[in-house]
């Protein structure tokens, strides 16, 4: 991504800017939610002090990254994919057989109340829309308009620039094997519906007072946070449910899963800086240096991802899938639109992407800054949150803040010097020139024919994963 608005606009500085995002997104969100998670499931499953968790978590992740670099990060991701969807697979069928199986999971669930309320409250009483994908635009706790249109946003900044996607679709052998690679993760992307999240409702049916706790010193007693528990129901379900041999398979499961997003995290972050921004301040730099400066900044990103956890822990109502979307809403929005800018209007020049980018950023960051400031209030709490804060979702703020970023692109764009032919050429949409038709000769004729084959097989099972998407979409609207 850096190198493509490099090559696109021209220049050193977004270069600069999409790496010092990557880094910053990455100990906001990546690395602190993975070591809070991972810490956390090792202190319900185990007992142990939840920083001395995270501190082994961190060491035995770091021997293995640093050893191994990305050949390791990819060959075990491989391995622990296969472990964990069988092992989640398992705790499924498990968890539905013991509420009577799907049919009950919804009235079931409406029906897990904890036995310690807060009088005068609703907020111990489970969402009567828990069931459905659309919900109010106004009220909504994930408004259907912030769901579809906002939630694009940031899905295509995570699956078209991140870091730790594209890294792998780079390392694909042909454009064949990163298309097919893609798919095969866009099929294991519809399993956590199924696997992860149901799962996670099925645990609050059978410990609402744990899971569903609302009275603060209840909570704390139960996970270490007053505003709520239910960043445990997963690891809780296990440690209940699965017997002595399954229930070590799968702490193993969720152990590598989280360590394997942090290798990924550790891999390309540490990239990013030594490439993008060391080498540019260090130009001489030998490959000795750059190796020790990105052991170093992986180092440094730990150890501030660390002192983050307090904050995450208590922010986002104590969800940590809120906290990650929500950072994310205030801080990628500007890259997508400049990204879609850059590839489908070929007036999009440097000045008018780094302005853009930057006004998006500080807006971006002061809607952060207010959010941690004016967390959400517990239950029977008034909500004296301004009004930008309270009322406006950070779905719908992802959506305005990428409408806003364009327009200013745009406009400084129409003001400023259009780019050249030479920084358009082969980079946009528009002007990218399709390579000569591979030949037909005999000697080629079988490997051309796989080549088109595998094209096909890929983009007829694209439209088949959109298809599904579609239907679940209507059918739980």
């Amino acid at each position: 991504m850096p190198e493509y608005l490099q090559k696109r606009f021209g220049g050193e500085r977004i270069r600069m800017y999409l790496s010092s995002l990557s880094l910053l997104l990455s100990v906001f969100t990546k690395i602190s939610t993975d070591l809070y998670s991972g810490a956390l499931f090792v202190q319900v499953c185990l007992g142990w002090n939840l920083y001395l968790s995270t501190v082994l978590m961190l060491v035995v992740t770091a021997i293995y990254t640093i050893a191994g670099g990305l050949t390791a990060v990819i060959y075990t991701d491989a391995l622990q994919t296969l472990i964990m969807v069988v092992g989640a697979v398992i705790l499924t069928a498990t968890a539905f057989h013991k509420i009577g199986g799907y049919p009950n999971l919804e009235e079931a669930y409406l029906r897990a109340v904890p036995s310690k309320t807060i009088p005068n409250t609703t907020c111990h009483l489970p969402r009567p829309d828990a069931m459905h994908l659309f919900r109010d635009p106004v009220s909504g706790d994930l408004p259907w308009t912030g769901m579809t249109f906002g939630l694009s946003v940031l899905a295509t900044w995570y699956w078209c620039t991140d870091q730790v996607i594209v890294q792998r679709s780079l390392s694909a052998k042909s454009l064949n094997h990163a298309k097919g690679g893609s798919i095969l993760a866009s099929y294991l992307k519809m399993l956590p519906m199924a696997l992860i999240v149901m799962p996670g409702m099925i645990s609050r049916i059978l410990y609402p007072d744990d899971v569903g706790c609302v009275d603060p010193i209840e909570c704390t007693r139960i996970c270490g946070a007053e505003v709520g528990c239910s960043n445990i129901a997963y690891p809780k379900l296990v440690m209940e449910l699965m017997p002595s041999g399954l229930r070590g398979l799968m702490i193993a499961v969720m152990m590598a899963a989280l360590m394997s997003s942090l290798t990924s995290v550790f891999n390309s972050s540490s990239a990013l800086f030594t490439m993008d921004i060391w080498r540019k301040v260090r130009q001489g730099a030998t490959e000795k240096e750059l190796l020790a400066v990105g052991r170093i900044v992986t180092v440094v990103l730990v150890v501030v991802s660390v002192v983050w956890i307090p904050i995450l822990q208590s922010s986002s109502s104590g969800q940590l899938y809120i906290y990650i979307q929500s950072v994310t809403s205030y801080l990628s929005p500007p890259v997508t639109a400049v990204f879609l800018l850059a590839v489908f209007w070929k007036r999009a020049n440097e000045t008018g992407a780094f302005w853009g980018l930057m006004l998006g950023l500080a807006l971006g960051l002061i809607r952060m800054a207010m959010e941690f400031a004016h967390p959400a209030p517990g239950c029977g709490v008034p909500d004296t949150r301004p009004s930008i804060v309270k009322d406006v979702h950070y779905l719908h703020f992802a959506l305005f803040l990428c409408l806003l970023t364009a327009a200013i692109v745009v406009g400084i764009s129409w003001w400023t010097t259009s780019p050249s032919e030479s920084q358009i050429k082969d980079v946009t949409w528009w002007t990218l020139k399709n390579p000569d038709p591979p030949s037909l000769a005999k000697t080629e004729s079988a490997p051309v024919s796989r080549s088109v084959f595998w094209s096909r097989f890929c983009n007829v099972n694209a439209i088949i994963l959109i298809s599904i998407n579609v239907f679940f979409y209507a059918y739980f609207a």
